[in-house]
């Protein structure tokens, strides 16, 4: 499994029923390429691993982060001022949820660039939502091949018509749910 892929070979023939290793290149080859593609769509890196950024204060007690799930707050300072970690929500320092940093006793002072956050986000495996819709996107993709570029088809008289959309509507429901929407 690559770093960066959202489901694994074992998985991708469970879902599509193979069983033989004919198709193993090809299909290590789409999970990867799959699995850059929905990341992208999603404007995001899934698996945890660590930030360092910067933002502009705005005289607030709240910032947003731009990666999430948070699991961790190495460092935070503004104005060059380190923030210390709050035992509770009376006590004066910084406390975190999923997205979000919350100050009790300080503030995000206006500034530019003036807040300085290190930080651990992401996933430490797939969530299984999005790892099915990575493993639907794959079969959809999978079964397309062999008939790239066709709208339909004439079968014994009948005409069978194809989807042609690039992800599967069920898909891009899930992905949805985990695009990042803000700004980066």
């Amino acid at each position: 499994m690559a770093t960066g892929d959202l489901t694994t070979l074992a998985n991708v023939k469970s879902w599509l029923g193979i069983t033989d290793s004919t198709d193993d290149t090809l299909l290590t080859r789409m999970i990867t390429a799959f699995s850059a593609t929905c990341q992208s769509y999603m404007n995001r890196d899934i698996y945890s691993k660590s930030y360092t950024e910067t933002y502009d204060g705005v005289n607030s007690s709240k910032l947003f982060l731009q990666n999430y799930p948070v699991t961790a707050i190495a460092s935070l300072s503004i104005d060059n001022v380190s923030i210390p970690l709050a035992a509770n929500s009376t006590v004066t320092g910084y406390l975190f949820n999923k997205n979000t940093i919350s100050l009790n006793g300080y503030s995000f002072t206006r500034g530019n660039q003036n807040i300085s956050v290190t930080y651990t986000a992401g996933y430490a495996t797939t969530p299984f939502d999005l790892e099915q819709a990575v493993l639907e996107l794959i079969g959809y993709k999978y079964r397309e091949r062999t008939r790239i570029g066709e709208a339909s088809k004439s079968l014994a008289g009948e005409v069978v018509s194809f989807d042609l959309k690039d992800l599967p509507p069920t898909t891009k429901l899930v992905l949805n749910q985990y695009k990042r929407v803000t700004p980066v």
